[in-house]
């Protein structure tokens, strides 16, 4: 529900995000002469209105990192995590509520993003300096948008067609070469149209191998990245939202030298990856009012992906094109302001074209040469329908079903229910939970199995119907001490178990990766997290928050274990100091990542020293470090900054066999494996940049 009022809300023609900059406008008519008021706004904070459990992460907290994409904006949030899925390709995987965040559903403005093909690159596709804010609600949320949300929903706020800035430019460079540049420019033109372009170039110059295993560190990369949304607003009260977007990616990762038309298992050429990601997207908003007082509004959105994936690794290639559409009609009407009903019609469909194609060195000569090839629909259509009771502000509760029909697996119906109640002004107590559903996609799910030379066996060219359900709540107590009145201790659990999952199982035979459905095993996740939020004194921000993890999981060979390579716990605190008038901003984050179990080929492992990697099978706590100085002139901020300031590195990222000669791993056998990341790859990193913004009537 909380993303069914935020649409709403965008029906309306108001931001969904809450700016920096507040417009007054009086009788909005989106003209040029507005007067503009600026207040500062907090980075991170939970958003009290909202049913769900919803964290909001504002423009001002994606300014405090370097924020170069999506993947590096949730440093200061304990609710999510984010990791590497191997250490080749530079691909970013979340985690939220300990799982994988292929089982969070990723929404562009309420419109499904990152899915299939797009999940494994798709965080470094969003550029932060793109977005208005990031919105993380936690749990089962609304069912307009369907089901896939298992986990929650992180739903991206882009910078708007009516802001107030017409021109936004951002460029920054880090120590290991990455340079990153955006643009923005926010038109209007004439009363009822306006648009937004964005820009985005980036990569790096050089590669480095500072741990000396004879593997680039991060790949090359090169991305170009456009984007042109435009809205328009009819004296009727109708609106038109519509958008495109085209992006191109490029990496090679691995050791340098390698080309996929030369290397074979049969020569002594260099390994590494080649992959090149093409991206075309098209979408459009339509809202309807029905009434004079808006009580009754009919919306229609229609979204259009095209996604092209060429990716080798090795000998093995990995090749596919998803054209994906996306359906949803809305009919809301506002009974009064204690009764709503939200009603329509939703639709996915994803035509996904795959060809996989792998020779290995292996015992086994029935597993040294497999490929697969072929075209998959996945399809989904049904109703759904959402009543909301309102109670002033100290009762909201939300009642939703999806039934829809899956061409694969028939007839499903998904309720949801979310409660949030305050039995006084300074406490919310919100409960919430509902069944998910989803598709699996084997490899772009898990595409770090692709970086290593183990032989795959199972249902790895099927797509599983994976069903779990999640319940869980969040109690907020608004403290009457501080600076603010947004003093705040907040605690949530949630619990989230699969009826039916993809195993993707490294463990049940040596050099083998297993993929089998969950067939009636247990695999659960319980998260437990604590939150404090106070401003000391005027313009010092104080933000504290700690989560534990405990995920489970029942493999065929070893039964009811840890799930591997998941944090047991992370703890964050952010400290940010704002001089008067914001002219020099310093912010401080430091966060503790708590053990991982590794996988159990991993156990064995010792350092140089001859001592165990791994005591009891799990990986050390580390420490993180970020820091942030901005300083603020007219219309142009000048930020330095520094990442991973405790310098930690994984020390063994490229398992496997080293070569006698040159100590290189042999990427050429079964062991190899640059799949099992757990920690930071690069050591500390600085970077500098600037971001210049043009007022209108400046």
């Amino acid at each position: 529900m909380a993303f069914l009022s935020a649409w709403m809300a965008d029906l309306h023609g108001q931001t969904v995000a809450e700016a920096d900059t507040v417009s007054l406008y009086g009788e909005r008519k989106d003209s040029l002469d507005a007067s503009v008021a600026v207040s500062r706004q907090d980075g991170n904070y939970i958003k009290k209105g909202s049913p769900i459990r919803t964290e909001v992460i504002s423009s001002a907290g994606l300014q405090k990192m370097a924020c170069c994409t999506l993947a590096e904006s949730f440093e200061n949030s304990a609710s999510v995590t984010v990791g590497y899925s191997d250490a080749v390709t530079g691909a970013r995987q979340i985690r939220l509520l300990g799982l994988s965040g292929v089982y969070t559903q990723m929404l562009d403005e309420n419109r499904p993003a990152m899915r299939g093909l797009a999940s494994p690159f798709g965080l470094s596709y969003v550029p932060g300096q793109w977005l208005s804010s990031i919105q993380i609600a936690k749990g089962a949320s609304s069912v307009i948008n369907g089901v896939e949300s298992m986990t929650g929903q992180i739903n991206m706020e882009f910078r708007k067609p009516t802001d107030e800035k017409p021109l936004f430019l951002n460029a920054s460079v880090m120590s290991d070469t990455k340079l990153d540049f955006n643009a923005a420019s926010s038109l209007q033109i004439g009363d009822r149209w306006s648009t937004v372009l964005l820009g985005h170039v980036s990569g790096n110059l050089k590669s480095f191998d500072h741990n000396h295993d004879g593997y680039m560190d991060d790949p090359r990369m090169l991305q170009f990245n456009f984007a042109n949304r435009w809205y328009y607003l009819a004296d009727s009260g109708v609106q038109l939202r519509f958008g495109v977007r085209a992006l191109q990616d490029s990496r090679k990762g691995g050791q340098e030298g390698y080309d996929h038309r030369e290397y074979s298992i049969s020569n002594s050429l260099p390994w590494g990856s080649d992959i090149m990601n093409r991206s075309l997207n098209g979408y459009v908003k339509v809202g309807v009012p029905l009434s004079s007082d808006n009580s009754m509004n009919i919306a229609v959105v229609a979204d259009y992906t095209l996604y092209d994936m060429d990716s080798w690794f090795g000998s093995t290639m990995y090749s596919g094109r998803q054209h994906s559409g996306f359906l949803n009609v809305l009919y809301r009407y506002d009974i009064n302001s204690s009764h709503s009903l939200t009603a329509g019609f939703g639709s996915s469909y994803d035509r996904i074209g795959e060809d996989f194609r792998r020779e290995i060195v292996f015992p086994d000569p029935a597993l040294t040469s497999v490929s697969n090839k072929g075209t998959t629909d996945l399809f989904n259509a049904g109703i759904f329908a959402e009543y909301t009771f309102h109670a002033g502000d100290r009762l909201t509760a939300i009642a939703g079903a999806r039934g829809e029909w899956y061409n694969l697996d028939g007839f499903k119906l998904s309720p949801r229910a979310t409660l949030k109640y305050s039995p006084a002004e300074q406490i919310v107590i919100r409960l919430n939970g509902g069944r998910g559903l989803r598709y699996s996609m084997p490899f772009s799910d898990n595409i770090g199995v692709l970086s290593t030379g183990k032989a795959f066996k199972g249902i790895y060219d099927e797509h599983l119907l994976e069903d779990s359900w999640t319940y869980g709540g969040n109690v907020t107590y608004y403290l009457p001490f501080g600076a603010s009145s947004d003093t705040y201790i907040s605690f949530d659990y949630f619990h989230t178990l699969f009826s039916r999952q993809m195993v993707v199982d490294y463990e049940a035979e040596p050099n083998v990766i297993y993929f089998y459905a969950l067939d009636g095993r247990r695999s659960y996740t319980d998260t437990y997290q604590l939150d404090f939020s106070v401003e000391p004194v005027k313009r010092f921000k104080v933000t504290a928050t700690f989560r534990y993890t405990d995920a489970m999981i029942e493999l065929r060979e070893l039964g009811l274990v840890e799930k591997p390579m998941t944090s047991k716990y992370k703890g964050v605190l952010n400290l940010q100091y704002a001089t008067r008038l914001d002219k020099w901003i310093f912010d401080f984050t430091a966060s503790v990542n708590g053990p991982a179990r590794v996988y159990s080929f991993m156990e064995a492992l010792a350092g140089p020293d001859g001592k165990p990697l791994y005591r009891n099978g799990h990986t050390p706590a580390f420490p993180m470090l970020y820091a942030q100085v901005t300083r603020r002139f007219k219309g142009v901020d000048i930020y330095i900054g520094g990442e991973n300031l405790t310098g930690f590195r994984q020390k063994d990222v490229i398992l496997g066999v080293p070569d006698a000669a040159s100590g290189v791993v042999n990427a050429r056998q079964p062991s190899f494996d640059a799949s099992a990341v757990w920690g930071p790859l690069m050591g500390a990193r600085f970077y500098a940049g600037v971001r210049f913004t043009l007022w209108k009537g400046m």
